[in-house]
């Protein structure tokens, strides 16, 4: 692990952001750690400086748009805008599905960057991908804090992190008896 996923460790365990126990992460599957991003997130000196880590590899992308979805990529999203001066705008739940709301559109061939916190199996960034395409959009990258597949995980747009990890995941029938032997949680994303 060089220095800056150190420090970006640090400030996920220093903001009590990284647990551990037995969580059902968004996906449905199980895991005995769990990035709770709301808590480092309500520390903004903490967000400035995980954005700042990230900005040198945004550096080479054309994007004037920032979209996160919600509920987790809410506050690094607009911090990244911020930072790189581009409009911001957010996609959120609607019969479990992402949709933009509030009368957000894109123009078109808008470059966007997608830009979410904890990315596990991919789901709501696929989601994302498609919204912007549907929307005349051009989605350019995925940005996000922590990449759970170790950077497994493949899409047809680049995709940044700054940490990457690989903790066990579980489907619900096939939970190793040590962790089913702890209260679930399932602390929201």
């Amino acid at each position: 692990m060089d220095s800056q996923q150190q420090e970006v460790l640090d400030i996920f365990k220093n903001t009590k952001a990284l647990l551990t126990g037995h969580f059902v992460l968004r996906s449905g599957l199980h895991s005995g750690h769990y990035f709770q991003c709301a808590q480092v997130c309500q520390r903004m000196d903490a967000v400035t400086r995980l954005t700042e880590l990230m900005l040198p590899q945004l550096a080479a992308l054309k994007f004037t748009t920032v979209l996160a979805p919600a509920m987790g990529g809410l506050v690094i999203g607009q911090e990244v805008a911020r930072q790189t001066n581009s409009r911001y705008i957010f996609a959120e739940k609607e019969n479990d599905r992402l949709v933009l709301r509030r009368g957000f559109k894109f123009a078109p061939g808008e470059g966007v960057l997608i830009v979410e916190d904890v990315v596990t199996r991919g789901g709501r960034v696929l989601e994302s991908i498609e919204i912007v395409k549907a929307g005349g959009g051009v989605p350019v990258a995925i940005a996000m804090l922590v990449d759970r597949s170790a950077g497994t995980l493949r899409f047809d747009i680049p995709a940044i992190s700054l940490l990457e990890l690989s903790f066990p995941t579980y489907p619900a029938d096939q939970v190793p008896p040590a962790l089913a032997a702890i209260p679930v949680e399932k602390p929201g994303s």
